[in-house]
């Protein structure tokens, strides 16, 4: 059973080429974070997603980047409906605030561990055009959408 009517719906179309793009440099920048062991590249990647997620995409340097290179290798443009990615953005962002704090508290381990999902996430975007985010809105609808209006 396709779940993907239950993603979030957005008035704005995003081309896709441009987010599966996206996707690889947040797995590049989560590459390079771990072997430097430096949390600079997660930083620029929260602030990043912040601005992918509360709409203001066309200020993120990693979107602009991706958009530029889907036009200079000339890709054909397949717009999809942009409310998935928002969510997935919220996601990254989730995800990649986690690492900060677990990198702010000496907990490595976990960072890396954080960092594995996010990337694993990323990657099977970057790879697959698979969005693991309209895969798990569902339950994430039914948990606190439903949840939250069956009391009325």
């Amino acid at each position: 059973m396709k779940t993907y009517a239950l993603c979030p719906v957005s008035d704005k179309k995003i081309n896709e080429r441009v987010a599966r793009i996206n996707g690889a440099f947040t797995v590049v920048l989560l590459i390079l974070s771990a072997l430097s062991q430096s949390i600079y590249p997660v930083i620029f990647l929260a602030i990043d997603f912040v601005l992918r997620a509360f709409n203001y995409v066309r200020y993120s340097p990693v979107a602009i980047t991706s958009r530029g290179i889907v036009s200079y290798l000339a890709l054909d443009n397949k717009f999809i409906n942009a409310g998935p990615k928002i969510f997935a953005a919220r996601i990254g962002l989730v995800l990649s605030s986690l690492i900060i704090v677990a990198f702010a508290l000496n907990a490595y381990k976990t960072a890396l561990a954080i960092g594995g999902i996010l990337g694993l996430f990323s990657f099977l975007e970057a790879a697959f055009g698979l969005c693991v985010a309209c895969e798990i809105y569902p339950f994430v609808y039914r948990l606190f959408y439903k949840a939250r209006f069956r009391e009325f």
